[in-house]
């Protein structure tokens, strides 16, 4: 372990921004496991959108407290409430962080809020030539790497004991309860079953026609096929069933986060676009194909490359997909 910039006994109040989706919130559970090995003692706040107030309580081995924002200029993901906006950050500034951390992508928007949060001391990542709030505590942004050790990165840097680079996701017996009461389960034949999902937030995922393919497919290798997607999906899972020519469940919209983990779990295969799912599967450990479309597949992909495979969408054929689909199997 490097020598730490910080006092970690001087860091009692810790704020993190990390104001995204689903996947790149798993994607950040190994740096948050390492600023909890490095703090055992410090509360540690999730700054993120209101959607994930809830991961809050499940990852409570990490985290403590939960800081909703309402969006900031800049930031794609959810139109600002420029209203609202003030009275978030004076709650920060009341709460008297000793660190934050942005751990928020390269930093050109993120590091004025991560100033503005008022902290005594503010960590993170930076370009060149753009605002460095603290060349002691802010790192390059490192470009070429997967996001879980890209962020891992920071935490080093900052002197903190690395736990391990795996992601997770905590399934609890009342997520599996909530399963196990959705009456189309009844008709799963047996324990063997694949989830395909073909939702994403991409503007262009693979085609409903070839994940229904694949989905044939593997029903003539012996699996069911459970459908997934949100409530706005439903039109995509519906493309899927109408396409194939065996049947398959589908639960789109009838899943909550944790239900669909439970879901996960029993699974023995994923087949999805790159979308949190693929995240979700990596975190519990089920094998994977990830089917990329628009995004980087070296950034983006799971990191264990024998249980998660991933395949380019301009290359890939339904033949590589159930090729690929096969060899995860193998190694379950």
């Amino acid at each position: 372990m490097q020598t730490s910039p910080l006092s970690p006994a001087d860091v009692r109040r810790v704020a993190v921004i990390r104001a995204l989706m689903l996947g790149d919130l798993l994607c950040a559970v190994p740096a948050l496991r390492a600023l909890r090995a490095g703090l055992p003692e410090a509360r540690i706040t999730l700054v993120a959108l209101p959607w994930a107030h809830e991961l809050v309580e499940r990852f409570d081995a990490y985290l403590d407290d939960f800081l909703a924002l309402p969006g900031f200029p800049g930031l794609p993901e959810q139109p600002p409430d420029v209203r609202a906006l003030p009275a978030m950050l004076a709650a920060a500034q009341a709460s008297d962080f000793d660190l934050v951390v942005q751990l928020h992508g390269s930093g050109e928007v993120t590091n004025q809020l991560a100033v503005l949060l008022g902290g005594r001391r503010t960590a993170g990542f930076y370009r060149p030539g753009s605002y460095c709030p603290d060349p002691e505590t802010f790192v390059r942004y490192p470009d070429d790497e997967p996001e879980p050790l890209r962020l891992l990165r920071l935490v080093e840097a900052l002197g903190f004991p690395l736990a391990g680079d795996e992601l997770e996701f905590p399934v609890r017996e009342s997520d599996r309860s909530a399963l196990r009461a959705l009456p189309e389960l009844r008709r799963v034949g047996g324990d063997a079953y694949a989830v395909v999902h073909a939702g994403a937030r991409s503007a262009r995922p693979w085609s409903a026609d070839d994940f229904a393919a694949v989905a044939d497919g593997l029903v003539a290798r012996g699996l069911s096929v459970v459908l997934t997607g949100s409530d706005a999906e439903r039109d995509v899972t519906a493309a899927v069933a109408s396409a194939m020519r065996a049947p398959a469940v589908d639960l789109a919209g009838r899943t909550s986060l944790g239900s669909l983990a439970a879901l996960l779990e029993g699974a023995r295969l994923v087949v999805c676009n790159d979308t949190g799912v693929s995240h979700l599967a990596a975190a519990l450990r089920v094998p994977s194909v990830v089917v990329f479309t628009t995004s980087d597949a070296r950034r983006w992909a799971p990191l264990d490359v024998d249980r998660h495979r991933r395949l380019e969408a301009a290359l890939a054929q339904t033949d590589d997909v159930l090729r690929a689909a096969e060899e995860a199997l193998s190694v379950a």
